[in-house]
């Protein structure tokens, strides 16, 4: 929901940021496997219920998620940059949840049904992406990407709003993934009615 917004704060000195790197001669690739790497050391850290680290190394693949995006866009996206950031993405999201499912066991159903919601809008963003993609359609309204970027309720920013109470709240897990998990599905209804509108033969 926040997405399109935040961009225009956060692009510039990301942007700055990837130009240096970029001619440092790092990859985007390289930063989005060394982000996703980083990332899932939060699984063990929520196992063990160490909600400070695992914040911190959350908030650090986040970083690099923003990071990739900013060098391919100083050095040249590439179709394999753009399958690899999202591909890691929907594993870290999914990955966090399970972590916090190995740490608080007696919560794991509120766990699975989070992670059965992130089904959701990953199955209806990337759906209308290929179909956007097939039909020539493309939007720059979350900055410049490889494929179709939708919109919704639950986008990256709200999915990392989650994360962050999730770490600093653990006692309250259970609301807080019924509540995102009940967003997302409102989430993917509303890509599916304007998948229906869009794409109506």
């Amino acid at each position: 929901m926040f997405d399109a917004a935040l961009r225009r704060v956060i692009d510039p000195p990301l942007n700055a940021a990837g130009r240096s790197v970029a001619r440092l001669g790092v990859s985007a690739n390289a930063v989005t496997v060394t982000g996703f790497a980083v990332g899932l050391g939060a699984v063990p850290a929520l196992a063990f219920q160490e909600y400070g680290i695992a914040l911190a190394l959350i908030a650090a693949n986040r970083l690099a998620d923003g990071l990739d995006g900013a060098v391919a866009r100083a050095t040249g996206p590439s179709d394999l940059g753009g399958y690899l950031d999202i591909v890691l993405d929907f594993i870290f999201y999914s990955a966090v949840v399970f972590g916090v499912a190995l740490g608080r066991p007696q919560e794991a159903v509120f766990a699975a049904f989070l992670i059965f919601s992130f089904i959701g809008t990953g199955a209806s963003f990337l759906a209308y992406a290929i179909i956007a993609a097939k039909r020539g359609v493309s939007t720059e309204a979350r900055g410049k990407k490889s494929f179709f970027h939708l919109g919704g309720l639950t986008e990256g920013t709200e999915t990392i709003a989650c994360f962050v109470a999730i770490c600093l709240f653990p006692a309250y897990f259970q609301w807080i993934a019924g509540i995102f998990g009940a967003m997302c599905w409102l989430t993917t209804a509303s890509r599916i009615a304007q998948a229906t509108t869009a794409f109506r033969d």
